[in-house]
Order: structure tokens, then C-alpha cells, then sequence
């Protein structure tokens, strides 16, 4: 969806970064942006060190030129340094700023955050980082298809039509390698 002049552009949400701990002890960090519209995910990236110029460089992949945010809601983490900031002001995009210790203040973002953790990974053994980008890819594949929300009528972020009965049996999908199951209608 690009942005139209004269339409409202969009909020985006972040949160400090996710952690995933991996099985030989390290702490890998997951980058994420939230579209707020329709719940989408519109940016991941995984490394074991984050800096506020790898956040930076984040944002600018996150959103093209034609599709930027209006406004930008996150938390106060030190990994939104200057050089962060001189991004979102260079992209034109307005940041908000959540109180210090408010996550219902960003609880889109929040909620996204813990249905990763729910529905993913506490049920995977992370290895290292390219396992987790495989995960990851994985469950962000699902999600925007096959993930109902409740605020958005019961409908995925990517809405999708309900096929009638006479189309054929319901037969389920294996995603996610089988964590979680998509069910359509297949013709008979």
C-alpha cells in the first residue's frame, strides 16, 4: 500500500528490543515494526550486538520512501540514541514517545511481541542467528495470513475471503513447522 498525498499516513510502533536467549547462552536481539492499521509486521531484523546507528539503519529499511509513517510510537531504550533520531527526523517521521515504565502505551506492539513469544518461540530451541531469522521468517509468514485479531472483526491482518461449504472439505496446513495450522476449504 503506498502512501497518497493528502491521505493520514500511518503509525508505526517499536519496543525495546526483543530478546531471545540461544541454547549455548547468548542473547540475540529482534528488531521489529509494527504497522498499526492492521496489526502488520512491517520490518525484523536479528544481531547479537545492537547499536543505535544498526537501529538507524533499521528504520531506514523498514519503510520506503513512498510508504512512511506519520507517526513513530516507542519506548525510551537507549538504542533510540541521536543517530536514531536524526533518522526519523531526516525520514519526516514525528516520534512518540511512551511514558518510562508503560507498556499498555504501546500495546499493540506489546501484544505482537507476546504472541511471538507464546505461539513460537517458547516451543523452539534457538541455535544462533540464522536459525532464528529462519523462525522468525517462518512465524511472520503466518501471522499476517492466518492470525485472527479480535479488534479487527475476527479477521487476519491480510484480510481474506471465507470460501462457501460447497467449495470442498476443510483440510488443515501444516505452518510454522507445525506449531500452528492454517485450515481452508480445498476443491473436492
Amino acid at each position: 500500500m503506498a502512501y497518497v498525498p493528502g491521505e493520514p499516513r500511518l503509525a508505526a510502533g517499536f519496543r525495546r528490543l526483543l530478546t531471545v536467549p540461544t541454547i549455548r547462552f547468548q542473547v540475540l536481539y529482534v528488531f521489529l515494526v509494527l504497522a498499526h492499521d492492521r496489526r502488520r509486521i512491517v520490518h525484523c531484523n536479528v544481531t547479537r550486538h545492537p547499536t543505535a546507528e544498526w537501529a538507524g539503519q533499521q528504520l531506514r529499511e523498514a519503510f520506503p520512501f513512498d510508504q512512511l509513517p506519520r507517526y513513530l510510537l516507542r519506548d525510551r531504550d537507549a538504542i533510540f540514541g541521536q543517530t536514531f533520531r536524526d533518522q526519523a527526523r531526516d525520514l519526516d517521521i514525528e516520534e512518540v514517545l511512551s511514558a518510562p515504565r508503560s507498556p499498555w502505551q504501546r500495546a499493540y506492539v506489546e501484544r505482537v511481541i507476546g504472541s511471538i513469544r507464546r505461539e513460537c518461540l517458547d516451543h523452539v530451541i534457538v541455535f544462533d542467528e540464522r536459525a532464528l531469522r529462519r523462525i522468525l521468517v517462518s512465524y511472520f509468514h503466518y501471522y499476517p495470513r492466518s492470525r485472527t485479531h479480535l479488534s479487527l472483526g475476527k479477521d487476519s491482518p491480510e484480510s481474506r475471503p471465507i470460501p462457501p461449504p460447497e467449495i470442498g472439505p476443510i483440510v488443515a496446513k501444516r505452518e510454522v513447522g507445525g506449531l500452528h495450522h492454517r485450515y481452508e476449504r480445498r476443491a473436492a
